[in-house]
């Protein structure tokens, strides 16, 4: 007899919450195997195929392309164990444990089931059957609602063997309260976010899955509680949360734009726009930052590019001599290659560099981080940072290749500018930015002459350093820049 398991949307790394359906790459029917890619997603990072750790037969699929899921919603459904008509072996009925972060099917059959028959959320009706599974409504399943699993134990059930009191949430460990039983909160940053803004998290109905409290319910607290409003556990909001859990074929509709006047076309901040619009806004809101440029004299540099490219082998690129630039100058001024811990009142120092470099692509704004991007020399340089623009243009950039930097360079030349103020990729502690170089009059050994000629600022973070570093930092650059010998000290 075949056993019907639900494949929700699995936890994608990051703090992530929430996922769009771009394309499925599976149909109601379809036989899959264990560890088949069933849906491409978008996140607020990457382009994500995502695996189902079961084989069996495709029953049902939550949600149309386009609409936006939040993690622990149902994907699809999965009949193991069952025959396919075409005559296929069995499939098989345990989960392969390898999908993303966070998530994993390795658990014993029986915890399965038992899960899968907890109660609906917001009170719905349990599913039918002794699977548990939801019930199916057409091929797309859109009338199905979420099924979450509760919170297991309580404040006395659920303490560890250490004697701290723990619960759990979709197979993570939540803190319990020292007074009311459990705090379903995961992320150490929505903690850290209510306690800076003295928010009780017990006053909070989480709008996560099992009434996980997300950063978004954390927010959406203190907007009311600065424009007088009172949020109380259970008590009707008077505006709709912004997470609410709802069923996959309303998520969408729910998030979409207020109407539009007349002569105003209004864009969803949502996906990697949304996600670089949260990241700039915390940028300037937290971090104190700062400013300084210099002029440079690029005109060795380009001449010793020119006399490596044509020595033979691979091409360098001008942003891989750069960035070697930039992995010197912070071994000389590792100040700037940290980031402020606020809550410790610590600057931590990192060792490695991974150099993060703005992309822009179709699909907006991306910053690929090169790891380790000290140990590498510029031929190296060269060819990663070729293969993370392609990945980045076509939308297959993983989580990890997206987060981690320690560092920025930011060649904003190519879109015919001299100069800016970059804003400082949050948490980092400083982001160099490089103009167009283009011809100039120039003074050059005593006369005047036409040379190419570059602007470069740095922006830093004024918490770990002074503008005596700063300073420092950018004349170096901007001394390797003009005599590229200099590099030659640290090679």
């Amino acid at each position: 007899m075949a056993q019907v398991l639900e494949f929700k949307l699995p936890d994608l790394g990051e703090g992530l919450t929430e996922a769009e359906i771009v394309r499925w790459l599976v149909e109601v029917g379809d036989v899959v195997a264990i560890d088949q890619p069933v849906v491409e997603v978008e996140t607020a990072k990457a382009m994500v195929e995502v695996p189902c750790p079961y084989g069996g037969v495709v029953t049902a699929r939550f949600g149309e392309e386009g609409t936006e899921l939040p993690v622990g919603a149902p994907l699809i459904t999965v009949a193991v164990g069952e025959r396919p008509a075409s005559g296929a072996d069995d499939a098989a009925s345990e989960g392969s444990g390898n999908v993303l972060v966070g998530y994993g099917t390795s658990e014993a059959p029986a915890r399965r089931r038992r899960v899968r028959q907890e109660r609906p959320v917001s009170g719905a009706s349990a599913a039918a059957g002794p699977t548990g599974a939801s019930a199916a409504a057409g091929p797309t399943g859109a009338a199905a609602a979420p099924v979450h699993a509760r919170a297991e134990g309580s404040a006395a059930a659920g303490a560890t063997q250490a004697g701290e009191p723990s619960a759990r949430v979709n197979g993570q460990a939540i803190g319990l309260g020292a007074d009311d039983g459990p705090i379903p909160v995961i992320s150490p940053l929505v903690r850290r976010l209510a306690r800076q803004n003295g928010l009780d998290l017990r006053e909070l109905t989480g709008s996560g899955p099992d009434g996980l409290i997300l950063r978004s319910d954390v927010e959406y607290a203190l907007r009311a509680s600065v424009q007088g409003a009172t949020r109380a556990t259970g008590a009707p909001a008077a505006e709709p949360h912004p997470r609410v859990p709802q069923a996959p074929s309303q998520a969408l509709a729910s998030r979409s734009s207020a109407p539009a006047a007349p002569g105003e076309i209004r864009t969803p901040l949502k996906g990697i726009r949304g996600a670089v619009a949260d990241k700039l806004a915390r940028s300037r809101r937290e971090i104190p930052d700062a400013t300084c440029w210099v002029d440079a004299d690029a005109t060795e540099l380009m001449r010793a590019r020119a006399a490596m490219n044509a020595a033979g082998g691979p091409k360098i690129s001008l942003l891989a001599l750069l960035a070697r630039i930039c992995t010197a100058a912070l071994t000389r001024f590792p100040e700037l290659n940290s980031t402020v811990d606020a809550e410790a009142r610590e600057v931590v120092r990192f060792d490695h560099v991974h150099l993060g470099f703005a992309a822009q692509t179709d699909r907006g704004l991306v910053v690929p981080v090169v790891r380790d991007a000290h140990a590498r020399d510029a031929e190296s340089l060269t060819a990663e940072f070729a293969r993370l623009t392609e990945a980045g243009r076509t939308g297959t950039l993983t989580p990890g290749e997206l987060t981690g930097g320690t560092f920025t360079l930011n060649n904003y030349g190519v879109f015919g500018v001299d100069g800016s103020t970059p804003i400082i990729n949050h948490p980092e502690a400083a982001m160099l930015g490089v103009g167009r170089i283009v011809p100039k009059p120039w003074v050059h050994e005593g006369e005047l002459a036409v040379r190419q000629v570059v602007q470069l600022s740095l922006t830093f973070d004024h918490r770990v350093c002074d503008g005596g570093v700063a300073g420092g930092f950018l004349r170096y650059v901007a001394d390797c820049v003009e005599q590229p010998a200099v590099l030659l000290r640290t090679l």
